[in-house]
């Protein structure tokens, strides 16, 4: 099928394209919501920090890029969604119908993993858009996946932390594989969720084996939201520029990364 990418900029939505692409899909374009004014919005829906370099990954990936900014808010909060004015659901919704007006797509890639709740508001934009949700990550064991992505040259790294035991100041910036083992460590002491499910961090895909061109930080500030003694939140404001990629065309992804099971289940 003809996929339409829902990116954050994060390792999950990257790593659920490779995904798409290992399955047979074809990928046609990207698609992208962003705050209106600020680095980084409080969001139940959408990853918003280092939404700033998300065009270049239009021009890493050789993909058209469809962005709309967020104008909603988080209104309907119940366990199941209806269309609701105002809501950032419906954002979601006019992004995706701007890219079919363009676009002759059928699914959408999704790199949801545990959250019913945006699992549950995915859906309904898809039903009511006609298109198929692609979430090949859906209640993957978190940390066999986040060993996975690392092995399969998704590199990344930490670009908001939120929770016990990861410091701004220490592990902003920081590599994800060099990361693991103290995830890792974390999530068997305080029972973190290893890829980060419960907002302990997000991440920034610098590169993957279906970028062309890879990103590189030429510079990078943190701003500290809350300096909370326990578990501080802070981000980083990066400056991106593309390089070309070292791992493109990397066939090898499609021998060592097969993809999982989930196939069987008619997720695809």
């Amino acid at each position: 099928m003809k996929v339409v990418a829902l990116i954050s900029g994060g390792k999950d939505s990257c790593y659920n394209m490779m995904q798409c692409v290992a399955a047979g899909h074809q990928i046609v374009a990207l698609a992208n919501l962003r705050p209106a004014n600020k680095d980084e919005l409080d969001s139940y829906m959408y990853q918003t920090v280092g939404h700033q370099a998300i065009d270049l990954y239009a021009e890493a990936m050789d993909l058209p890029l469809y962005r709309r900014t967020i104008q909603g808010s988080s209104l309907n909060t119940g366990r199941d969604y209806s269309q609701t004015e105002g809501d950032e659901v419906e954002d979601l919704y006019h992004l995706l119908n701007m890219v079919q007006e363009k676009e002759d797509v059928e699914a959408v890639s999704v790199g949801a993993i545990l959250s019913d709740y945006q699992r549950v508001r995915v859906e309904n934009v898809c039903v009511r858009l006609g298109l198929q949700p692609l979430a090949y990550l859906w209640r993957r064991d978190q940390a066999t996946l986040l060993s996975e992505m690392i092995s399969c040259d998704l590199h990344a790294l930490l670009i908001k932390v939120a929770a016990f035991g990861l410091d701004p100041e220490k592990h902003l910036g920081k590599p994800l594989a060099d990361m693991e083992p103290y995830l890792t460590q974390l999530s068997e002491k305080y029972g973190v969720h290893v890829c980060g499910e419960g907002g302990e961090y997000e991440t920034f895909t610098l590169d993957c084996p279906l970028f062309k061109k890879r990103l590189v930080i030429d510079a990078m500030e943190t701003v500290i939201h809350s300096a909370d003694a326990f578990a501080p939140v802070g981000y980083l404001v990066s400056l991106p520029s593309l390089h070309r990629s070292l791992l493109w065309p990397h066939m090898a992804y499609f021998d060592i990364c097969n993809i999982h099971s989930c196939l069987k289940l008619g997720l695809a």
